[in-house]
């Protein structure tokens, strides 16, 4: 298998919601009840992608097998540097490396945009998403009990947290 990434287009829309369907209807990863519409995701794809932000996906040929993106950490100025990622990938294709392929680009590409900290916002506690993001260098920054019901329980939401760049060290480079 031959895994390519490269940043979203338009027209990924339609797989991004299928793969993220999966997550919404059977997973705990997310919050989300109900899948987004392709149109929705379109829209989601146009917004990121519009203000610079990271939004990538994994391929082998033109299938899209998974895909991630950064968006500033919460809408308040002073949170102009610190950004939060997602990540999905299909179920079929889960176990093979793409999350890692993923994350290892989206954690450059956050770098270059000019981000200097990430944080992960693992929804369910999800072992596999905790273990991916530490494989890759994000620590424990916190644990919220019981902050999502879903699948008939209550859910965690696990921090997690990495510096990009010279992360605090230094000023960012106000604009």
């Amino acid at each position: 298998m031959s895994i390519s990434i490269r940043p979203v287009a338009p027209e990924d829309a339609t797989a991004i919601a299928d793969i993220y369907a999966h997550h919404v209807l059977y997973g705990t990863a997310t919050y989300e009840t109900v899948p987004p519409s392709a149109a929705a995701t379109r829209e989601k794809i146009e917004h990121i992608t519009a203000k610079g932000w990271p939004f990538l996906v994994a391929c082998e040929g033109e299938t899209v097998l998974g895909y991630c993106y950064a968006t500033q950490f919460r809408d308040r100025p002073a949170y102009a540097w610190s950004c939060e990622d997602s990540i999905y990938v299909s179920v079929d294709h889960a176990r093979r490396g793409i999350g890692r392929a993923l994350l290892a680009s989206l954690l450059t590409a956050a770098t270059e945009q000019g981000f200097r900290q990430m944080a992960a916002v693992i929804g369910g506690a999800e072992p596999a998403s905790i273990a991916l993001h530490a494989a890759l260098g994000f620590a424990h920054a916190g644990r919220l009990p019981a902050m999502g019901w879903k699948a008939g329980r209550w859910l965690d939401s696990v921090y997690m947290q990495i510096a990009l760049g010279d992360g605090s060290s230094t000023s960012p480079a106000v604009q």
